[in-house]
């Protein structure tokens, strides 16, 4: 039987669902690891929750997700001055989830800056220039220039707006992958031992502090697809649907 092919986003908020894994893994940026599971070099992959909404083939392990239910910290707007004065956002090219979660939380305010890709990483904000920033480059940034500018935190805005948390990546197995209950109890497995030994998990990061891991992974993140993140996704679908970012589609999520 060929060896799973499995990938997962590189930060460290994937950690306590990937952390432990027995056998290769694939570690890349959303965009790319997106890519590559639409061109069937992966079988599974934890990626962008929009690439399911974006192509809604992909089986979805029910009860793991990377998510948040209130200020998630890794993905923000870094701005100078307040939003309504804001002509131009840098996008960072590896996001697809939050990129569209921006949009559609400036839209619900009738804000519509323009939006360019960033050239460089970093690249500092102006009073009428801000850059969205996500993933582990984001923390570090955002540590970097505390006390400099303003961090718009586009998970607790999305709670804000709508009551419900959000969901930024999802485990997706790809339609023909044979045996997909029994990759997603695996999954669904690693995820509860990680949790049950989340300090062990903390212990293991070496990217960044372990008073900041502990923070972060306990007051940030949340790792369930339960009923409310479920209803979070969906009402993600909606909005994109509503602001033109997605066509209408009513397609069921399917579990496993």
């Amino acid at each position: 039987m060929a060896a799973l092919r499995i990938g997962c986003v590189k930060y460290l908020n994937a950690q306590p669902l990937i952390f432990g894994w027995l056998g290769d893994v694939v570690f890349a940026h959303p965009a790319a690891l997106c890519q590559q599971l639409s061109d069937g070099e992966l079988d599974v992959a934890l990626v962008s929750s929009f690439e399911f909404l974006r192509n809604p083939i992909y089986t979805i392990v029910d009860g793991a997700a990377v998510a948040s239910a209130g200020p998630v910290y890794s993905v923000f707007l870094a701005h100078t001055e307040a939003l309504e004065e804001i002509d131009e956002i840098v996008l960072d090219p590896a996001s697809r989830t939050s990129v569209n979660l921006l949009r559609c939380l400036l839209a619900e305010r009738h804000l519509r800056p323009r939006f360019v890709i960033a050239k460089q990483p970093d690249e500092a904000p102006t009073p009428a220039r801000a850059q969205l920033m996500i993933g582990d480059q984001a923390i570090a940034f955002r540590q970097r220039a505390a006390g400099k500018m303003r961090f718009w935190d586009l998970a607790e805005a999305w709670r804000e707006a709508t009551g419900l948390p959000f969901v930024f990546a999802l485990w997706l197995i790809r339609p023909e992958v044979r045996d997909a209950a029994q990759i997603a109890e695996r999954l669904r497995a690693l995820r509860d031992e990680n949790l049950r030994s989340l300090d062990a998990v903390i212990e293991g990061q070496r990217d960044f502090p372990t008073d900041f891991c502990a923070y972060y992974f306990r007051d940030c993140l949340r790792f369930d697809f339960a009923e409310a993140e479920k209803a979070g996704l969906l009402r993600f679908r909606s909005l994109c649907e509503k602001h033109g970012i997605l066509p209408p589609n009513t397609a069921p999520l399917r579990l496993a």
